[in-house]
Formats: C-alpha cells, sequence, structure tokens
C-alpha cells in the first residue's frame, strides 16, 4: 500500500488535465469548482466555472447576487438545488465567518449542500488536511485495485471504503494525492473499457490478475425511476408570453415554466375546452434525470385564457431569458418558435 500514492501522484504529474482550478489554493474557488462538478462532467462544468469564477470571483460577489440571478447563469447546467446551496451557503459565509472561507473539515461539511466527499476534498487541497476523498470515480479504482465485493451502496461498504482511503491518503500531500486518485478514475478506470495497460496502479490491481474488472464496482440497489407526464400550457400572443414560478419544493424549484398541468399517466389529456383552442401540440419529449424520467408535451396557444391565474406572470417574449428555466424547456425554445 506504501506505493500506491507514490504511484499515481508521479502518473498525476505528467498526465494531469490543465483545469482551471487545479494549481490554487483558494478554498472558495475549489469548492465553487466542486459543486459545479457535482453530476457534471469536467467539459460541460468547465464553462460554468468559468462563468462563475468571472462573475462571482469572491464569495461575497455570490452572496449579494440575487437567487433568480444565480439561477440564471446555472441554467442548462442542471440539479439546480446546487446553486440554492452554493448561494445560501455563501450568504452564511459572509455573516458567520466575515467572508472567510472555513478551513474545519466539520464546518465546510455543515455547508448547505457539501457532502464528506466534497469537504474532503476542499480541506484536503486547500488546507492540507490529511482527508481522503470517496467519489464514484474513487469508489471504481480502490474496488478495483483491491478487488473488493463489498457493495459500495451499503452502508458497511461506505465506511469500509472511507477508512480504506484514508489509510491510502499520503500525509505530505494529500490534496494532490486526492486529485490524483480522482483523475485516474476519471481518465484511466472508466466504467467500461478501462485503459489498464495505461493505468499506473496496474501492477497491484488485484482485479486485473483475478478478471474481475467489469464485476466491480458492485451495487446492491437499483435506482427506481419514477414516470412523470407534463403537459405545458404555452400561451403566447404575437408580443407576450405567459410563465409562472415554481413554488412546490422539488425539482426546478424557484425556477420559471409554461403553466402547467400534470397528468397520472400517459393516457390522461388536457381538457377538451383547453384543446379547443390549441394551435398546435409537440411531441413527446422525454428527459430524464437522475431518479425521474419526464414525459412533456407543450401545448401552442395564440390568445390568452380569459382568466389569469394569479400566479401567471405576463411577459414580453424577448424578456424570457430573463427568468431561469428548466434545461427541459431551454432547450424546447431552442427549437420552436413561441
Amino acid at each position: 500500500m506504501s506505493n500506491f500514492s507514490l504511484l499515481i501522484t508521479k502518473w498525476f504529474r505528467q498526465n494531469k488535465r490543465e483545469l482551471p482550478w487545479r494549481n490554487i489554493s483558494d478554498p472558495y474557488l475549489i469548492w465553487l469548482s466542486e459543486i459545479i462538478l457535482q453530476q457534471t462532467k469536467v467539459d460541460q462544468g468547465l464553462s460554468y466555472y468559468t462563468k462563475f469564477s468571472k462573475k462571482y470571483p469572491t464569495v461575497e460577489h455570490l452572496a449579494n447576487a440575487e437567487e433568480i440571478e444565480v439561477l440564471r447563469e446555472w441554467q442548462g447546467l442542471g440539479y439546480y438545488s446546487r446553486a440554492r446551496n452554493m448561494h445560501y451557503s455563501a450568504k452564511l459565509i459572509v455573516a458567520e465567518y466575515n467572508g472567510i472561507f472555513p478551513s474545519s473539515f466539520e464546518i465546510i461539511l455543515g455547508l448547505k449542500g457539501v457532502g464528506t466527499y466534497t469537504a474532503a476534498a476542499i480541506s484536503s487541497i486547500a488546507f492540507h488536511q490529511k482527508k481522503g476523498v470517496v467519489d464514484g470515480n474513487v469508489y471504481r479504482v480502490l474496488s478495483r485495485v483491491f478487488d473488493i465485493a463489498i457493495p459500495i451502496d451499503s452502508g458497511n461498504g461506505k465506511r469500509h471504503f472511507q477508512q480504506l482511503a484514508d489509510t491510502l491518503i499520503s500525509e505530505s500531500n494529500p490534496g494532490e494525492h486526492n486529485q490524483a486518485l480522482m483523475e485516474v478514475g476519471a481518465t484511466i478506470c472508466a466504467p467500461k473499457n478501462p485503459n489498464c495497460n495505461s493505468c499506473p496502479l496496474n501492477g497491484m490491481c488485484a482485479s486485473l490478475q483475478n478478471k474481475t474488472i467489469e464485476l466491480r464496482p458492485v451495487k446492491e440497489q437499483k435506482t427506481k425511476v419514477k414516470n412523470r407526464y407534463f403537459h405545458f400550457l404555452l400561451y403566447a400572443t404575437e408580443n407576450e408570453v405567459i410563465i409562472e414560478k415554481r413554488n412546490q419544493k422539488g425539482i426546478w424549484f424557484n425556477m420559471y415554466q409554461f403553466p402547467l398541468i400534470e397528468a397520472l399517466t400517459s393516457e390522461s389529456r388536457i381538457s377538451s375546452s383547453l384543446s379547443k383552442s390549441k394551435i398546435k401540440e409537440s411531441e413527446e419529449i422525454i428527459h430524464r434525470l437522475s431518479h425521474q424520467k419526464i414525459h412533456a408535451t407543450f401545448h401552442h396557444f395564440d390568445t390568452f385564457p380569459s382568466v389569469i391565474e394569479s400566479n401567471w406572470l405576463v411577459i414580453n417574449k424577448d424578456q424570457i431569458t430573463n427568468y431561469p428555466l428548466p434545461r427541459l424547456i431551454d432547450r424546447y425554445l431552442e427549437h420552436n418558435m413561441i
């Protein structure tokens, strides 16, 4: 095990991707990058990191922004609770820590939207604390290198892998060790068809020797996906369109959408009275989230209804980009006129 850290850090120095959040020690920017990269691939998150770090270069800049502005900048990245939690935590850091990002692992872990992995990454990279990171990439590398069959989504598995990561971490350079381990998982030890020939750990990889690479990591639970059926009512005149704010907790909270009718099944249809005034209807669009599958249909109307609901907003069409929209709607508007 003593060679583990030496092997990955040597490889990392020679092969790491040049990314703007590397080779920096600013905990705010490291935190920003880690939040953006939660559930997001590096290629997609890179432009958002660049945008956010320029618009909000310090935690005070982020804290002083309006939530609607932050959500608008986040638009298209998905998992919008990350943006709301990040904004909330920025305000907390300014209010309780005078705008100085906390150095304590426990305090960082207490920030909204920060889990053990993110807290370990920030504290090790920014503050050189010996905290091992364990994310999806790390689970994969460790389960293969040590040929571990314990399910990674079990309580026992989470404890086992965290203890192993803490045991392996470098005493002298924990931040670089963690980044190297994540980089091996992201670029070499892929879920399918890993590049074992180029892996710095191939000489000690038990799964490679035992031919169990494709069996690791082990999971015991399968995510149950919920189907939801959305009918968006797109009321638009020559110059105006109706939108509404999502006030219910759940997906897209505090974002804007067209008035929505949610059906219980795929066979459900909107009322015949609405259908009479409709000018066109989109094909069903499938939008996948981590635990939900959205079946969306857009119903176009060229006149407003006689009754405008109290939570509806009538805005000029050219103002719609001023409002944070779910990626599903944003993508639909890229290809359809209103």
